[in-house]
């Protein structure tokens, strides 16, 4: 799938984000034997751009789980089977995000594909939905998401580039001031035998004030209205890839990291947004490797410079939209990377 022709990423700036090399899409498919998939929701006369994207380890179709962990930083919002995931540090299914009030009817469709493609009955099953809230935007329906469009995401999962900005899941996302949505990226890691990969993506969608280039950004700043609810009701859900296999308590420290990643691109952390990270290893293991110290800084470093660049990317590549009620989110004027 090539790469959306109207995007430029930070680095077709000729800026970046900390010093390790990103793989060769500088996505979270970098990492091997993880897809993804998208369907995007947008009836402009009617005032619906939501949609839902699908991060689906590979693996899974012959392993029955792969190793994980979840890190919370703000526990307003709906994330549904991760308290199996923190507890038992694996991943059983893809991993789906979409809006709020989509989020059952999404499990619901994820449950049915998983069904249709099992081999065996399907007696217990762990669903992994995440969510953010795009409802300032995405007002004329508050859940349009059905599963026709779950199995086009789920089904239509791939490699190589991954679509940025208003798709799936972030089409109707808002964030730090400006219209965003999905972003991605992905470093190298040296360990000591071995180079691994990790990746991101990023449903971006939360209050604060943009920091970009060691400057902050404010929509006012540039003369124009900030949109979303004058009380933040954000969200932000990172996915975290790497092509180790850890064990759950040091991809939970992974998690956390992308959490924290959020604060150095000005996430304000309110009351009411939901911040959340997950971490998977994309290679099942019944000896998941321990990361030494070195090792685990490493990575560290490269969520950290992953989840900042996919998140300006995702600002980026989105596109302004105007609703029929007269709402209005604007995109990050590309001038500002210029000054």
């Amino acid at each position: 799938m090539p790469r959306q022709p109207h995007v430029r990423r930070l680095r077709d700036f000729g800026h970046r984000v900390g010093r390790l090399e990103p793989g060769a899409n500088n996505a979270i498919t970098d990492v091997a034997e993880v897809l993804v998939g998208q369907t995007t929701l947008v009836d402009e006369q009617k005032g619906i751009y939501s949609g839902v994207t699908a991060v689906v380890p590979n693996a899974l179709s012959a392993a029955r789980t792969v190793p994980a962990g979840f890190h919370v930083g703000n526990g307003y919002g709906k994330f549904v089977g991760v308290t199996q995931v923190m507890e038992l540090g694996e991943l059983e299914t893809p991993v789906l995000l979409t809006s709020t009030l989509s989020t059952f009817r999404v499990a619901d469709s994820l449950l049915s594909w998983l069904i249709d493609k099992a081999a065996e009955p399907v007696r217990s099953v762990n669903l992994v939905v995440g969510e953010i809230n795009d409802s300032w935007l995405s007002s004329a329906d508050p859940r349009p998401v059905t599963t026709e469009h779950v199995y086009g995401a789920l089904d239509g999962a791939h490699d190589g580039p991954v679509a940025m900005g208003n798709v799936g899941g972030g089409t109707g996302a808002i964030a730090l001031g400006f219209k965003a949505g999905i972003g991605t990226a992905s470093r190298k890691v040296v360990l000591r035998d071995r180079q691994a990969t990790v990746g991101v993506l990023v449903q971006a969608n939360m209050g604060g004030n943009l920091r970009l280039l060691g400057r902050t950004i404010t929509p006012e700043d540039l003369g124009l209205p900030r949109p979303g609810h004058v009380s933040e009701r954000g969200s932000c859900v990172v996915v975290i890839a790497i092509d180790v296999a850890c064990s759950a308590l040091q991809l939970s420290r992974i998690a956390a990291r992308g959490v924290f990643a959020l604060g150095q691109v000005g996430a304000a952390f309110s009351h009411g947004s939901g911040d959340y990270a997950l971490a998977f290893s994309s290679e099942p293991s019944e000896t998941p490797r321990t990361l030494n110290p070195t090792e685990l800084d490493g990575v560290f470093a490269a969520v950290m410079e992953s989840v900042e660049e996919a998140v300006i990317d995702a600002l980026l590549a989105a596109r302004t939209v105007r609703t029929p009620s007269g709402r209005e989110a604007i995109a990050l004027p590309h001038e500002v990377l210029r000054a």
